[in-house]
């Protein structure tokens, strides 16, 4: 997690690995504007995460990204330079817009991603909801991300924010992670898909009795 359109400082947020991550960022913090939080009982999965480093970052913008180099940093400032000229609130690192690729993907997880953007769309009219590789205002994030839970903090933004934030998507190539193992699970997805079927249900329309008989008439 980066501020500014060089990083300023690195914010690394470990919910208890046990690879020796830990140990391998407080060295790196020794040489470089890194800071390291250990989160020793997480909730709210990786928004949780997020949003513990966004509490302890200091920059005025936020650049979420995995630490695992899925997520290209060259593109960095260009996800902050549209919010440095005012012209949007959020920039998200599109896997799904003209230019955005998934090479090294398997075919599994192409259409379960593919999938899962096609659903929320409709709630967000982004392609890429799910990529967790996004540009925000710090004190904005904080502001809509309370209410978030578990692995697509990007989506639950959006949709919390009833259609206010502009957003705008940069393509991106989002490469498998060479080492470890995703967090991806069957579980992710059915806490992904009930979170979808409750917003849903908050965006029906109520009509009422004067709305009920207006929209027999049309």
């Amino acid at each position: 997690m980066a501020s500014g359109i060089a990083p300023r400082e690195i914010v690394f947020v470990d919910d208890g690995s046990t690879d020796g991550t830990g140990e391998k960022i407080r060295a790196l913090a020794a040489e470089f504007p890194v800071r390291f939080v250990l989160r020793e009982n997480p909730t709210l999965g990786l928004s949780g995460a997020v949003v513990a480093g966004a509490g302890v970052a200091t920059g005025d913008l936020l650049v979420v990204m995995d630490a695992d180099l899925s997520h290209p940093p060259s593109r960095i400032p260009d996800l902050v330079r549209p919010l440095r000229a005012g012209v949007c609130d959020m920039v998200i690192g599109s896997r799904y817009v003209r230019g955005g690729t998934t090479p090294g993907w398997p075919l599994w997880r192409k259409i379960m991603s593919r999938a899962a953007s096609a659903f929320a769309y409709p709630l967000t009219r982004v392609h890429d909801s799910m990529c967790g590789f996004f540009a925000i205002p710090r004190l904005l994030l904080l502001e809509r991300a309370p209410a978030a839970t578990g692995f697509k903090i990007a989506f639950e933004i959006i949709v919390h924010s009833h259609h206010t934030l502009r957003v705008e998507e940069i393509p991106i190539a989002f490469r498998d992670r060479a080492q470890g193992a995703s967090k991806m699970t069957f579980r992710v997805a059915a806490v992904f898909f009930f979170r979808w079927l409750a917003a849903v249900v908050r965006r029906r329309p109520r009509v009422g009795a004067g709305d009920a008989a207006q929209a027999r008439v049309r």
